[in-house]
C-alpha cells in the first residue's frame, strides 16, 4: 500500500510539474544577408548564444523554451509576421523598421526598438552603383536618368536626400524606379539600369562580384543609417528577462567577431553565400560600418526621419513618436548584466580599430585613413599596412612568389570609408606616396591640388613596379 501511494504521489507531482512549466516561445525574424544584422541573429543563433543567456531561475525555473528562427531577405515581411503575432523579435534598417512600429500601430498594438545592431552616424552602408562600363562617375551625371532602388527602405530614404541636395526634382529629374536587389543584380548586368541605390551589402556586393561599379556612399548625404532590432511590446512586458537574455547573446555575438572577424567572416559566408571579403569590409577593424548598441543621437534622428519620410511617401498615416518608439530599458540592462559601461559606450563614436603593426616594415600603423589590407589565400589573418604604398610594395612580392590574393583593401583619403582597392582610384604623389578616394572627382581635385597623376588600381600597382 505504501508503494503505490508512493507512486501515486510521484505521479501526481510530475503531472502538477508539467502543468505548471510553461513552454515560453521565443519567435525570432532575421535578415542574415543583411549582414550587418549578423550580431541580432545569424551569430546568435549558428553559436547558440540565446541558449546561454536565458533565464532559468524565479518565474522561469520550470519554463521550457520554444526558439524559433525565420530568415527574412527585407524589413517588410518581417514586419508583416511580427503584426500577425508569428514573431516576437525582429531585425531591420531605420526605415523599415519605422514602417513596423506605423504597422503595429494601425493594428491597435505597439512595437519598441530595442537596440542599434550596427550603423553609421554619417550614412556609409547605403550606396548608389552603375554597371561596371557605365561612363558615369558621380551622383550628379544621374539627372533624368532611371535609378532603381527597394521602395521604402533605407536606401530608398538616402535616394531621396542625395537627390534633394542635387537641387533636383525627384519627380521630375530623375526616374525613380522600384526593384529588389535581386532585381537590380541583374538588370545592371544587362544594362537594362542606369543606376541602383541599394543597402548592406548590396553597394559593395556587386561591384566585389565584377559587375557594378560604386559612384556614391550615403556618408556624402550626411545623414545617420543603422539596422537594429524590435520586440513585440506585449512580449517585452510580459517576459522583459528574455528580451534582456537576446541582447546579452547580441553583446555576446559583438564580442566575438570584434575578436576574430576573419573567422567569423567566413561563418557568415557560409550560411549566406556572401563573400567573406564583403563580410570583412564592414565587420573587420575600421569597417564600412560601427557596430554599435548605444541609442546615438543621430540614430534616434535616423528614426525621426524615417518616420517624417515615410509619411511624405505617403507610405503610412501614422504619427509615430520617435522617443517614445525607442527604449534603452532592455539594452542599458544587458549592459549592466554585462559589466559594460551604457553611457561610456554612448560616447564613443571610434572604430574597431587596427592593432597591428605594418606587415611589411614592422612600424606601428598610426593613420586609419592612410591603412591598407591584404588578405591573402590560404591566411586566416588578414595583413594590415601603415599606407598604401606599403601595401602595394609587398602585394608585387606576394604575387612574384606565386601568392593568390583575395582581396585588397584601403582607405578613403577624405573620409576614411573602407573600400575595395581594386575599385578606388588612387593618386600618386610627393616621393612614392599614394592616397586613396572612392570617386573620381575627389582623386582629381587631390591630384591638382597636391601636383600628383590619378591612377586605377593596376596602374597603382604598375607605377610601384616601375
Amino acid at each position: 500500500m505504501k508503494l503505490h501511494q508512493k507512486i501515486l504521489g510521484l505521479s501526481l507531482a510530475l503531472a502538477f510539474g508539467s502543468a505548471n512549466a510553461e513552454t515560453i516561445r521565443i519567435a525570432i525574424g532575421t535578415q542574415d544577408t543583411t549582414i550587418n544584422c549578423a550580431t541580432g541573429g545569424l551569430l546568435i543563433r549558428e553559436l547558440k548564444l540565446l541558449e546561454k543567456y536565458l533565464p532559468r531561475d524565479g518565474k522561469y525555473k520550470d519554463a521550457q523554451y520554444d526558439i524559433q528562427w525565420k530568415n527574412f531577405t527585407s524589413g517588410a515581411p518581417l514586419t508583416n509576421e511580427m503584426v500577425a503575432g508569428k514573431l516576437d523579435i525582429g531585425s531591420m534598417a531605420d526605415f523599415p523598421g519605422s514602417f513596423n512600429g506605423a504597422a503595429f500601430q494601425k493594428a491597435g498594438k505597439q512595437s519598441q526598438f530595442i537596440t542599434v545592431l550596427s550603423g553609421s552616424t554619417v550614412g556609409s552602408g547605403n550606396g548608389i552603383v552603375v554597371p561596371k562600363n557605365s561612363p558615369l562617375q558621380s551622383l550628379s551625371e544621374l539627372k533624368d536618368k532611371t535609378i532603381s532602388v527597394p521602395f521604402a527602405s533605407t536606401a530608398h530614404g538616402m535616394l531621396l536626400r542625395a537627390v534633394k541636395a542635387q537641387g533636383w526634382d525627384p519627380d521630375k529629374d530623375v526616374n525613380i524606379t522600384t526593384q529588389s536587389p535581386e532585381v537590380a543584380g541583374s538588370a545592371l548586368q544587362s544594362g537594362k539600369i542606369e543606376a541602383h541605390a541599394d543597402f548592406v551589402p548590396f553597394a559593395e556586393l556587386f561591384p566585389h562580384r565584377g559587375f557594378a561599379r560604386k559612384i556614391y556612399d550615403g556618408s556624402q548625404a550626411n545623414a545617420p543609417t543603422f539596422h537594429g532590432s524590435l520586440v513585440d511590446s506585449e512580449y517585452a512586458k510580459k517576459y522583459p528577462e528574455i528580451v534582456t537574455a537576446f541582447l546579452r547573446a547580441a553583446i555576446e555575438a559583438d564580442r566575438l567577431i570584434a575578436a576574430e572577424p576573419e573567422k567569423y567572416s567566413e561563418l557568415i559566408a557560409r550560411v549566406t553565400g556572401i563573400e567573406a571579403e564583403v563580410n570583412y569590409l564592414f565587420h573587420g577593424p575600421l569597417g564600412l560600418q560601427t557596430r554599435d548598441f548605444t541609442w546615438k543621437p543621430e540614430y534616434r534622428l535616423a528614426v525621426k526621419t524615417s518616420i517624417e519620410t515615410l509619411r511624405l511617401l505617403k507610405r503610412t498615416e501614422s504619427d509615430i513618436d520617435a522617443e517614445a518608439f525607442i527604449t534603452d530599458q532592455y539594452i542599458r540592462t544587458a549592459f549592466k548584466q554585462a559589466g559594460l559601461d551604457y553611457d561610456a559606450r554612448l560616447k564613443n563614436y571610434a572604430k574597431l580599430p587596427v592593432t597591428a603593426k605594418d606587415a611589411a616594415t614592422g612600424k606601428a600603423i598610426t593613420d586609419p585613413k592612410r591603412v591598407a589590407q591584404i588578405w591573402v589565400e590560404g591566411e586566416a589573418l588578414v595583413r594590415h599596412y601603415g599606407s598604401p604604398e606599403s601595401a602595394l610594395g609587398d602585394l608585387l612580392k606576394l604575387e612574384k612568389a606565386g601568392k593568390k590574393i583575395r582581396v585588397v583593401y584601403g582607405h578613403d583619403r577624405d573620409s576614411g570609408l573602407k573600400l575595395f582597392a581594386d575599385d578606388a582610384w588612387f593618386v600618386s604623389h610627393g616621393k612614392r606616396e599614394f592616397s586613396v578616394f572612392l570617386l573620381k572627382e575627389s582623386a582629381e581635385a587631390f591630384a591638382k591640388k597636391n601636383g600628383g597623376k590619378v591612377l586605377d588600381f593596376n596602374g597603382a600597382k604598375g607605377s610601384v613596379a616601375s
